[in-house]
């Protein structure tokens, strides 16, 4: 028999890649778009319009019945605009506003997906400085965790398992931050972010592509898991460890106040903060994942 996944926010950039490994494992894929569905779409992709902030998120949910599975990747990116006002209800609203329609949606199925695997962030635990960050950490403060929090809240609610992945950074050539970051080392100007002592945690595109398949597949796995390679660097060893890759020099440092003034709450929050997350409960699952260390990671990537 072959599975029927639900995926929302396919398009993105572990969205594409995972449609991709879930149809060369046999899958069917339902693809959830807020633009018309394509009528020819890839083999094994079936597209279904939705507008979930509309009161009826989808006109009809007949493709979703009897789904396997259901991923759910759908959110704004918190690094695409400076964190206004406006932006920061965007980044919250398009992930509770699907979360519920969702939630919606598999209430009016007579058989919604039994497992969902949904997307949180290690934002959720804020600046922790040297602290390692299992899964039993608790929240942290500011905007991100606040977001995350709320995030997890609404997503709960959507299965009878429910897997929520707090992913880290994700690492790829094929976007995301590090082609950006690639670029400014090639030319020689790649260096620290403010003391650089802040931990980083990160994973692999392919690791976190294979943690969603992991989880669909794994019953004994739900709630949260933090979805990191179980090694942790520096912003000071990720920079080292680039420069050396590339053979740039990384003697350049930029000072925490020019960021601040450049991308203000963003920067503070992220490339700023520091947070050595770890995949506890993936490992005592048995996860393997492919790229443990950074470096191996990196240089398949340059």
């Amino acid at each position: 028999m072959i599975r029927k996944i639900v995926l929302s926010g396919g398009k993105g950039l572990i969205g594409k890649p995972l449609t991709q490994a879930l149809i060369r494992d046999g899958a069917q894929v339902v693809l959830l778009v807020r633009r018309p569905a394509q009528s020819e779409v890839t083999a094994g992709v079936t597209e279904v319009e939705w507008h979930p902030e509309a009161p009826d998120p989808i006109a009809d949910p007949t493709p979703l019945e009897g789904s396997s599975a259901a991923v759910h990747l759908s959110g704004a990116n918190v690094a695409d605009h400076r964190w206004t006002p406006s932006y920061k209800a965007t980044i919250l609203a398009s992930r509770v506003d699907s979360s519920r329609a969702l939630k919606k949606i598999f209430a009016g199925l007579q058989a919604p997906p039994p497992v969902v695997v949904a997307a949180s962030a290690t934002g959720y635990y804020g600046d922790r400085g040297n602290e390692v960050l299992t899964e039993a950490a608790g929240p942290g403060s500011g905007f991100l965790a606040e977001v995350c929090q709320i995030w997890e809240a609404a997503t709960s609610p959507l299965a009878a398992r429910i897997v929520q992945l707090r992913f880290s950074v994700v690492l790829t050539s094929r976007g995301g931050a590090l082609p950006k970051l690639l670029g400014a080392f090639r030319l020689g100007l790649g260096g620290q972010m403010g003391s650089g002592r802040q931990w980083m945690s990160w994973v692999s595109l392919e690791d976190a592509v294979g943690a969603i398949q992991f989880a669909i597949a794994e019953p004994s796995l739900s709630g949260p898991c933090n979805t990191t390679s179980p090694f942790p660097v520096t912003n000071a060893e990720f920079t080292y460890t680039l420069g050396r890759l590339l053979h740039r020099p990384t003697f350049l440092r930029v000072p925490s106040f020019v960021l601040r003034a450049a991308f203000g709450e963003m920067a503070s929050e992220s490339v700023l903060a520091s947070t050595r997350a770890v995949p506890e409960r993936l490992h005592a699952a048995g996860f393997q994942f492919s790229h443990e260390r950074l470096e191996q990671a990196v240089s398949e990537m340059v």
